[in-house]
């Protein structure tokens, strides 16, 4: 099956993602500095899975531009990415309301890290119905940010239940990683 209907489901799943992140942020009561300023961890805390979200929405694109086909293997493990990407909203609204809790915290990087399984799985279904000679099993390769990402994420979840901080600064080294662009699925497929 063609790539199409999968890309604009994905697509407008994470649309749904991002108002319902925005709609769950809090106004201030006033029109004060002090009290915007009280809304500036969880106004981080946004700006932060926006990104991440984000990220996957566009990573998701360029890989679903270099695969030609997909199947129900693909189908699954992109729904398991949309299951955790879907939780992002909650986390948030849970780190705002338990005031950055170690177990929110904790939780968080749990949702992004399954997310970023997620992703890998996809990855992996793609190559499989695809063949190893196809573009995204070229591109793809060894995938060391991928596995650089899981094992920060893997760290920070424990590290959450001790310095929260430290946790977080990990999610935010794993969005840099991302930021840079990669450009692998592009250089395969202009060759």
């Amino acid at each position: 099956m063609q790539t199409g209907r999968l890309e604009a489901f994905t697509d407008g799943v994470v649309a749904i993602i991002i108002t319902i992140m925005v709609l769950e942020l809090k106004v201030p009561h006033d029109g004060s500095l002090a009290a915007l300023s009280q809304s500036v961890p969880i106004l981080l805390a946004y700006v932060i899975s926006f990104i991440n979200v984000g990220l996957y929405w566009n990573n998701h694109h360029h890989l679903m531009q270099a695969t030609e086909r997909v199947d129900g293997r693909v189908l699954w493990a992109n729904l398991f990415l949309l299951f955790w990407l879907s939780l992002v909203p909650f986390v948030i609204r849970w780190l705002d309301e338990s005031a950055f809790s170690p177990m929110a915290t904790a939780a968080y990087g749990v949702v992004l890290g399954l997310a970023a399984v997620g992703y890998t799985l996809t990855e992996r279904a793609i190559i499989t119905v695809n063949g190893r000679d196809s573009a995204v099993a070229r591109a793809v390769g060894f995938d060391g940010k991928g596995k650089l990402s899981l094992l920060l994420y893997t760290v920070a979840v424990p590290v959450a239940f001790y310095v929260q901080w430290v946790s977080i600064a990990l999610y935010v080294v794993v969005i840099l990683l991302w930021l840079i662009p990669d450009r692998r699925i592009e250089r395969q497929l202009k060759n």
